[in-house]
């Protein structure tokens, strides 16, 4: 049987990733985590995982909203002239 811990260990790591790397649907991998480490709370009758998992879906939750409606970053200056030409 496929057991919870090691599907949340792997979104752990996923979401990570794509984080750091600017994607936002590392959020919502981190979201799902976040639902599972709330089931393995219920399951393992470890209830403090659940307060602190929820209020972690809702700035997950804000943080997707954020992220999808920043504008894009500005261009370098140097860019912007042309003076990054090949010789």
């Amino acid at each position: 049987m496929f057991q919870l811990d090691y599907l949340s260990c792997v979104l752990t790591i996923v979401s990570t990733i794509l984080i750091g790397k600017r994607v936002w649907t590392g959020w919502l991998l981190a979201g799902a985590n976040s639902v599972i480490i709330c089931i393995i709370g219920v399951k393992t009758s470890q209830y403090g995982f659940i307060p602190a998992n929820v209020f972690c879906i809702f700035l997950y939750g804000m943080n997707v909203r954020n992220w999808r409606t920043d504008p894009a970053p500005p261009e370098k200056p140097a860019a912007k002239a042309g003076l990054l030409s090949e010789s």
